[in-house]
């Protein structure tokens, strides 16, 4: 493609708009452009690229035996209701109605449609198992869109879909997905982790997430240092913790005054006490009870695994007047002392020796309290981990606490739908049980952005080979003859090679087209001028991180040869 005649609007200011390296990159790149609130359309170069990404995607689901198909984006509201998700998904469902009045939405996601396909088209154990899957457009009424395509109301996502008889054959899917997974990535080049999730809102148990390392990744996840243990933080453990007697007997529990000092650093600078040494107490509204939920004063309580602990889907922070009516006292006094409400208490918390907790009465606080001695709580763990914290599967390990951005989302459903739509197969025997399911999604356009996230510096993008535009930029510097003829039978060259080359011929001052390549980063860059052709050679510049600054020269009679095994080689590493 000669840059003449391909459209690649390239901008020099950064856009208002721009909240993330990609965004800002690849709006500047001429990737994409911004037509209403988290909905872009895909230049040229950008369009590419999903392409590629889409290729790698299709070719390992197909590997792993999975079956393509498409499902409609416009979908009835009958089968969300049939699930109950017509009401879960709340506003983030984009709704809509016929001229009839019927109510529709746009597919954020295809678990009932899905299952409505299998439930009419299979009956027998024969006729499993069976995976199914699909690339196409999604649509999400996201609150706050950002980040250009992290974040978007319409996107681009692979969704695949097991049906097996048994909790053992959906886990071997699982496995066979798992694997696909990774050669999807590890054929990208990203830097991944693989870390243990919760299901949400899709339902089910074994959850597994595929978190790019960026430090601008919005998600959070810790990983040991010792052993592959990697979770997100939402559902992360550590190490449970050893009980150490007190040194002493604990005096009685005994209350003190701490007159306009609420917070755990106020109130530990007030009693000169550590923070390790408080109990931290959080009222929350959860299956229409207060529920006290204690932490120690230097930890955070993690909501997730607090709903969990107490058989609800959510929980909700308790509101000031909440707070009052379950304690009597404000926010920042409560205390599990005498409360006659439930608490639970974290299993580090419960630990705490001598501990200083809220008295339920205003600008009090009490000292010197000892679980199941002066107050009674069911033991869980409810607090987010930390770093340094120790690994929970191997023994000498410590936690680390990376950021991350999910780009693909694997999950053992069970019966959560198959059962609720009866979508059912027949054993041998004759009798009906309902079908396990498995669900597997990748952000395919939001890999676009993930990618970039991960690879760019300071003068623009740096594609891996396996999805850039193109895989060779060949740059002309100046208009002699010999310099435009080179360029023409490189680019032959290399084309019947098999060789993508985007050839810049633009009749511009070669910074300009310098700067233009290094912005839109394809992995290798060839220079041809005047000087470098009178002695025999052109230079070679690969535009990766490590190797950005590198250049050599290639005899200009071996160039296309060199250059078109320098892609074979990086496409394979």
């Amino acid at each position: 493609m000669r840059w003449s005649q391909a459209f690649i609007p390239t901008i020099k200011e950064a856009p208002a708009d721009a909240t993330s390296v990609s965004h800002l990159l690849l709006m500047r790149g001429g990737f994409i452009r911004r037509i209403g609130a988290g909905i872009y359309e895909y230049l040229p170069l950008g369009l590419r690229v999903l392409h590629k990404v889409q290729s790698i995607v299709r070719a390992e689901m197909d590997r792993a035996g999975a079956l393509e198909v498409l499902m409609p984006a416009l979908l009835p509201a009958d089968y969300f209701r049939e699930t109950g998700r017509w009401d879960v998904f709340g506003d983030n469902l984009l709704r809509l109605k016929d001229r009839k009045g019927g109510d529709y939405h746009l597919g954020p996601t295809h678990e009932e449609i899905i299952t409505d396909m299998v439930r009419r088209e299979i009956r027998s154990y024969r006729d499993l198992p069976r995976n199914l899957y699909q690339i196409q457009t999604k649509y999400r009424d996201e609150p706050r869109p950002r980040g250009g395509l992290l974040r978007c109301r319409e996107f681009t996502m692979k969704d695949a879909y097991s049906f097996d008889v048994d909790e053992a054959g959906a886990l071997a899917s699982y496995e066979k997905m798992r694997v696909a997974y990774t050669r999807i990535f590890d054929r990208m080049g990203l830097a991944y982790r693989l870390v243990q999730a919760d299901s949400g809102s899709m339902g089910g148990s074994t959850s597994a997430e595929f978190q790019v390392l960026v430090q601008s990744g919005e998600d959070f996840l810790a990983a040991c240092d010792s052993c592959d243990y990697a979770a997100n933080l939402e559902v992360a453990e550590s190490r449970a913790p050893a009980d150490q007697p007190a040194a002493t007997a604990t005096p009685p529990l005994s209350k003190v005054a701490t007159p306009n000092v609420g917070t755990i650093a106020e109130v530990s600078a007030f009693l000169k006490a550590p923070p390790d040494r408080f109990l931290k107490s959080l009222l929350y509204l959860a299956g229409g009870e207060i529920v006290m939920a204690v932490v120690r004063g230097d930890h955070e309580l993690n909501e997730i695994k607090l709903a969990r602990a107490l058989g609800v889907s959510e929980v909700a922070l308790a509101n000031e007047e909440q707070i009052l009516k379950a304690t009597g006292a404000r926010t920042g006094f409560a205390g599990p002392v005498g409360f006659k409400g439930k608490v639970v208490v974290d299993r580090a918390a419960a630990l705490v020796h001598a501990g200083i907790t809220g008295a339920n009465e205003g600008d009090f606080h009490i000292i010197d309290v000892e679980h199941t001695r002066d107050y009674q709580a069911e033991v869980r763990d409810i607090r987010s981990v930390a770093e340094g914290d120790g690994c929970p599967r191997c023994a000498k390990g410590s936690l680390k606490v990376y950021r991350g951005i999910e780009a693909g989302h694997i999950f053992v459903l069970g019966t959560h739908y198959s059962a609720k739509m009866k979508a059912c197969y027949l054993d041998d025997k004759g009798a009906e049980h309902p079908i396990v399911m498995g669900c597997y999604g990748i952000g395919v356009s939001r890999l676009v952005a993930t990618t970039i996230e991960q690879f760019n510096d300071t003068d623009g993008m740096l594609w891996p080979m396996s999805i850039a535009p193109y895989q060779v930029h060949v740059v002309g510097v100046g208009q002699d003859a010999a310099v435009v003829d080179a360029c023409n039978k490189l680019v032959a060259e290399l084309e019947q090679r098999g060789v993508e080359v985007l050839f810049d011929d633009r009749v511009e001052r070669p910074g300009v087209k310098f700067k233009d390549a290094d912005l839109i980063g394809i992995p290798l860059r060839v220079t041809i001028g005047a000087k470098g052709l009178a002695s025999g050679g052109i230079e070679l510049k690969p535009r990766t991180e490590r190797d950005s600054k590198k250049a050599e020269i290639v005899p200009v009679d071996r160039a296309a040869e060199v250059i078109a095994e320098r892609v074979r080689a990086m496409l394979t590493t």
